[in-house]
């Protein structure tokens, strides 16, 4: 039997939601099953072509739904989950059981553990920590802005990893890990050791990347990081740089995607009022209430920077 697991790659919500899913199932519907994960990212034209969903099970977890026949297995945690008015009409209309949506979950691994614990009795006690974690990394659950930059815990260490080493072959062997070892265990396999120095290095030039393109106006912090060589920032730092900030909104050139990223700040000193999945749907994005993002096509950068001022513009107001 074999199953392929879609999951949101860069991102350690997604990997330890395709470990922990990948346990689960092993255990209560297919005992000996090969996996093969496949990370996600959102791209500005979302498609779910056919080759994707070639095991003889297919899952998608922590990423937007797809109609597609042949996916038997969905786990979504995200307000913006739907690509189309006919998928929501589509998942509606499911009776398997097996495709799950709850957005008030702050992660969702956390969701797939609780589903499987009370609708299929299983549990596993030892993944508990990575369960944990997951809640705290994805619902931005850091003491704070300091803790969640210098990155003390191992869990931590590896977000930095997924979310910012460019080859996806480590993702795909930290979630075989996860299935199975602590997370400190993890940290200290050399594949990641070495991976890891580089990356903290780089993160902290980002640091000072951002601190010297940022700035804040009525609480909101704005940046523009074109001509950087960057896939990707902790999106704690405008709040570690700018602690009386509420919002932020960036903007991101890549080889994949123009991404506008916007986000609140956790410990702000004002109330957050603004559900940001519903400001970026607006553009053709997504994400939760208090973080979410827009996905334009490679090169789209003046039509990022004018979304990004709209917002940036609401968010004053």
């Amino acid at each position: 039997m074999l199953l392929r697991i879609l999951h949101h790659d860069h991102c350690f919500d997604g990997a330890a939601s395709a470990a922990y899913f990948s346990r689960f199932v092993e255990t209560a519907f297919y005992p000996g099953s090969e996996f093969r994960f496949q990370g996600m990212i959102h791209q500005a034209r979302q498609t779910f072509p056919d080759e994707l969903f070639d095991g003889d099970e297919n899952a998608i977890v922590d990423f937007k739904y797809s109609s597609h026949p042949k996916l038997t297995w969905w786990f979504d945690h995200h307000q913006s989950a739907f690509l189309t008015p006919e998928d929501a009409e589509h998942f509606a209309r499911d009776r398997s059981g097996k495709k799950l949506y709850d957005p008030e979950y702050k992660s969702c691994t956390k969701f797939i553990s609780e589903i499987a614990r009370d609708r299929f009795r299983f549990t596993a006690p030892e993944l508990s920590e990575l369960v944990e974690w997951a809640d705290i990394v994805d619902g931005a659950q850091y003491q704070d802005a300091r803790t969640a930059v210098e990155m003390p815990a191992p869990a931590m260490k590896l977000t930095l990893v997924i979310e910012s080493a460019k080859e996806s072959g480590i993702s795909r062997k930290i979630i075989d890990w996860m299935r199975r070892m602590p997370l400190a265990e993890i940290v200290e396999q050399s594949e990641v050791e070495q991976l890891f120095s580089p990356l903290y290095e780089r993160h902290l030039r980002s640091v000072d990347m951002i601190k010297e393109r940022a700035k804040q106006d009525d609480g909101v912090v704005t940046f523009d990081l074109t001509g950087y060589d960057l896939e990707g920032y902790n999106k704690f730092i405008p709040y570690y740089l700018f602690p009386q900030s509420s919002y932020t909104v960036s903007v991101l050139p890549t080889k994949v995607r123009t991404k506008i990223s916007v986000g609140s700040n956790p410990w702000s000193p004002r109330e957050i009022t603004h559900n940001l999945a519903t400001i970026c749907e607006r553009f053709g994005g997504g994400g939760h209430a208090k973080v979410g993002a827009i996905s334009l096509e490679p090169g789209a950068l003046e039509q990022a920077r004018n979304v990004a001022a709209q917002i940036a513009a609401e968010l004053k107001s």
